[in-house]
């Protein structure tokens, strides 16, 4: 029954003392897979194989002293393959802790130095006491193979690790990453302790198997080394699952401030477009305004000046002709002429005036211009349109009535020149605080996002920009058979009297 019971601790020794290690290994490689800021993915993956390759020898040493209790045959060939993985697994925890305690940089062989000389003369002291007892005693071949494997790798193997682990324990000390720095020092103090039991092995007539060993141990604590060596791979498993936990915790930390910076960055970003904005409309503003109020003034002095020499010069003809006597009325044909040129002066002078600044746009408002547009340049281009006013026709802002005056204008004549229909409507809605411009026709029309090659689409582009300006909406729809439909919305106020 007592046997029984220690077969049974036994198992669940070596599983807990398996499966701590095999864990351990399969989160550091997973941690190493994402990059981490413990350290490079070079200097992880050695430990994680370590700790996935020890884990199994455990439970392989578990399955080979369950065969052994059963009195299983068992050939050579498994112990030769026990004794490769854990050779391996220590390889990979040597070459762990040599990149972790850096000795491969010069200052660090300096500052260790006398670390590495005493470990240097317990590796003599331990091959030559093999060596001798090898030669002049009958030893077990596997055993001291065992015994040499964890003398000459895992304890120096396990002391690197121990080092290598302090050492980054300091640096995140040095950053105030204390959460990291006190699961590191667990980690570096289980390794430590973990090479310390390395030393107890089984009892073989080498130095210093002889009086190190597992037996000894046990007699003198009562506890198994594997007791000792599984709260040991507990302790390193627990502060290293802590360390990446603390580090996941760093990272989104980093990710949060970085998501917060961004954040911040693409606020700025959308204050600085929308100044930009507001500063493009007041701009557009200014534009339009200084364009109407320059297309005025040119307007007025083409009327009171130019048209005035011209009117001036119609009549000082119609007195010369009059006081033509007969001998001169040869002169008459020419003088006729004149006047036709002068009258065709004229009229092409006010037509330039009125497509400069319609007076009635100024005088009347907005839906007198547009009622003159449809009868003046509309029937010229051959096109019937109908005018619908929903709501109670005001005056407003003079720049929104010119903005919505030129987006008809504009709109009429594009229909005129590409739409190939004859018929259009105008559709002008006053509200309380909008206005609102719709021009629609059904004509060919055409598809809105296809690209355009300049200079076609700078029209449609013009009267969006118009549009904006003042603070309004532009919506186009169109597709091909269907035909077109422009609409304006722009908020306003009544004209002030």
């Amino acid at each position: 029954m007592l046997a029984q019971e220690s077969q049974l601790l036994f198992l669940i020794v070596f599983f807990v003392y398996g499966l701590a290690f095999f864990v351990m290994g399969i989160a550091l490689f997973l941690e190493a897979s994402r990059s981490p800021s413990l350290a490079e993915a070079q200097l992880l993956l050695p430990l994680a194989l370590f700790g996935i390759l020890h884990g199994l020898h455990e439970w392989f040493e578990l399955f080979l002293e369950q065969a052994s209790w059963m009195e299983t045959q068992i050939t050579e060939d498994v112990f030769i393959i026990r004794l490769v993985f854990l050779a391996i697994s220590f390889l990979s925890l040597g070459f762990y802790g040599f990149l972790a305690s850096r000795l491969q940089k010069r200052e660090t062989l300096f500052r260790l130095r006398l670390p590495l000389i005493t470990l240097g003369f317990y590796f003599a002291i331990i091959i030559f006491s093999a060596i001798t007892a090898y030669k002049s005693l009958p030893l077990d071949t596997p055993s001291l193979a065992n015994n040499l494997i964890r003398y000459l790798l895992a304890v120096p193997a396990a002391v690197l690790a121990s080092i290598g682990l302090r050492i980054q324990a300091k640096e995140a000390q040095k950053d105030k990453r204390f959460p990291l720095v006190s699961n590191l020092n667990w980690a570096s103090f289980g390794f430590g302790l973990y090479g310390f039991s390395q030393l107890f092995v089984s009892p073989l007539a080498v130095f210093p198997a002889t009086h190190l060993n597992n037996q000894n141990f046990f007699l003198l604590t009562g506890i198994p080394p594997e007791v000792i060596r599984s709260i040991t791979a507990l302790i390193i498993t627990f502060g290293l699952v802590r360390a990446i936990q603390a580090i996941e915790v760093e990272r989104q930390e980093q990710f949060q401030i970085a998501q917060e910076a961004r954040v911040d960055a693409l606020e700025r970003v959308k204050e600085e477009m929308d100044a930009r904005e507001d500063m493009r409309r007041e701009l557009l503003r200014h534009i339009v305004q200084a364009q109407e109020d320059e297309r005025a003034r040119i307007s007025r002095e083409l009327h009171d000046e130019t048209a005035q020499v011209l009117s001036a010069f119609s009549l000082e003809l119609a007195a010369l002709n009059n006081i033509l006597d007969e001998e001169q009325s040869d002169l008459v044909p020419n003088l006729a002429r004149l006047q036709d040129l002068s009258r065709d002066m004229s009229q092409g002078i006010f037509r330039l005036v009125h497509d400069l600044r319609p007076a009635q746009l100024d005088d009347l408002g907005l839906v007198p211009a547009i009622q003159n547009l449809i009868g003046q340049e509309c029937c010229k281009m051959d096109l019937k349109v109908s005018l619908n006013i929903e709501g109670k026709s005001q005056r407003i802002d003079p720049l929104i009535e010119t903005v919505l005056f030129r987006v008809a204008q504009a709109s009429l004549t594009n229909i005129a020149r590409h739409a190939e229909t004859e018929k259009a409507e105008v559709k002008i809605r006053f509200n309380k605080n909008q206005v609102a411009l719709n021009i629609i026709d059904e004509g060919i029309g055409f598809d809105p996002a296809e690209p355009f090659s300049p200079p076609a689409g700078w029209g449609l582009a013009g009267m969006r920009e118009r549009v904006e300006s003042v603070g309004g909406k532009f919506n186009l729809e169109s597709s091909p058979g269907n035909g077109t439909s422009v609409a304006v919305l722009i908020p306003c106020n009544k004209k002030e009297e």
